[in-house]
């Protein structure tokens, strides 16, 4: 994927043309400093290496050489699983992952997949609003998928998404 995009309206205060690349380990660090930054919980380079060696699909979002944000998706019989999605802290509510989600959406249409699922946080609300926004609906709850870093567990919200046909 090496399409230049702009995000969707609201669009940020300077607009930013951007570009996907494939998730290299060259990358990686660029990855981990955007994933230590926005999550309490974040993944580890192992998980990054192991989708990346799995084959999985992983996508950079960059602006130039600044990393917006970046997805990790594993494809499945007819469907594809959403595993990792985040942008920037300093580039979110910017439409940003509504880019990324239209390109997963595409790709995923491409490989016949019938559905795009994923699990979020039940307390990141404003996830769920953005998943809600681009078609995806809730069908179920995952008691105590998270770790909470108190020692509890928190539930994850399934979501998924019917794919038209390509």
């Amino acid at each position: 994927m090496s399409t230049l995009l702009s995000p969707p309206s609201p669009a940020p205060a300077a607009a930013l043309e951007a570009h996907f690349a494939p998730m290299t380990p060259e990358r990686l660090d660029a990855v981990l400093a955007v994933e230590q930054s926005a999550y309490s919980h974040p993944w580890s380079r192992g998980n990054f290496r192991d989708s990346l060696a799995a084959g999985h699909q992983a996508q950079c979002l960059l602006a130039g050489d600044e990393l917006l944000g970046y997805f990790v998706a594993m494809l499945g019989h007819r469907e594809v699983h959403l595993l990792n999605i985040t942008v920037a802290p300093v580039h979110q509510r910017q439409g940003w992952a509504l880019v990324m989600l239209d390109a997963l959406a595409l790709w995923s249409r491409a490989r016949q997949a019938e559905w795009l699922w994923l699990e979020v946080r039940a307390s990141n609300t404003r996830a769920q609003q953005v998943y809600l926004r681009h078609g995806f609906a809730r069908v179920g709850l995952r008691k105590g998928y998270y770790p909470d870093g108190h020692g509890l567990r928190e539930d994850a919200v399934v979501m998924n998404l019917r794919l038209e046909p390509a």
